[in-house]
């Protein structure tokens, strides 16, 4: 039986498709559970997600495609390792769009649904202080992207999208398991500008908060080998401890 903890996107036969092994990769990463450099095993993903190889190799193309994943000829898939020149030009390119969403909010596009973003750093806040970081650090790259949805400009969404995602594999690779330098409470404030319609002041807040989330990015490279099935199994299974 496949494992209710796999994305629920499958063909019509009932098994997993490339869309939807490629959502759980994806997942895996942003969420910490496959660091960056981690090898994805073909034989392993196939054993996993009930698939042949032939899907698997799909789901890896679009991933690279992505950013995500690099393929490597006579080596296989592994996920993104980021250099630091990388890191800079993200950060650079974050730095562009994200002052611009937020001049955009400020002249009024989007003001009056501010109050979904709030909701999402409530969820933030939880999540720290509950020790749920893998929910915490999505929910930390959801509050970029929302406000960027305010904007009603699809473009402009789905590249900073893209550029978020890049930037939490960058964090996997550069920060210790359990930290993120994305702050609920720096989100706080600038929510608090945009909400006032102090567009100078949540621009200087932006541009702050991003260049801190850059300089804080810790030189620590995650290494070593990784068990997919375990970062696959259910949740019950992989805390399950041993003798139990």
């Amino acid at each position: 039986m496949s494992d209710p903890n796999i994305s629920a996107s499958l063909n019509v036969n009932g098994t997993a498709n490339a869309e939807s092994i490629a959502e759980n990769i994806r997942a895996a990463i942003l969420e910490h559970r496959l660091a960056p450099g981690a090898k994805l095993t073909e034989a392993q993903l196939c054993e996993v997600f009930e698939v042949k190889r032939g899907t698997v190799r799909q789901a890896l193309v679009q991933l690279a495609g992505e950013r995500l994943v690099d393929l490597e000829p006579n080596r296989g898939a592994f996920v993104a390792s980021p250099t630091l020149q990388e890191v800079h030009e993200v950060f650079e390119m974050r730095r562009i769009i994200e002052m611009a969403v937020v001049e955009r909010i400020c002249s009024g596009h989007g003001t009056r649904r501010l109050k979904s973003i709030s909701s999402t750093i409530g969820r933030e806040r939880r999540a720290f202080e509950s020790h749920d970081f893998t929910a915490w650090i999505r929910l930390s790259g959801e509050f970029h992207t929302e406000l960027a949805a305010l904007t009603g400009n699809t473009v402009l969404c789905e590249c900073l999208s893209g550029l978020v995602a890049r930037s939490t594999l960058i964090s996997a690779l550069y920060e210790s398991l359990g930290k993120s330098s994305c702050s609920f409470e720096d989100h706080e404030e600038i929510l608090a500008a945009l909400d006032a319609g102090d567009s100078a002041k949540a621009t200087e807040l932006m541009a702050r908060h991003l260049r801190d989330v850059e300089l804080k990015m810790l030189e620590r490279p995650a290494r070593g080998a990784v068990d997919l099935r375990e970062v696959f199994a259910k949740p019950v299974e992989r805390n399950k401890t041993p003798g139990m």
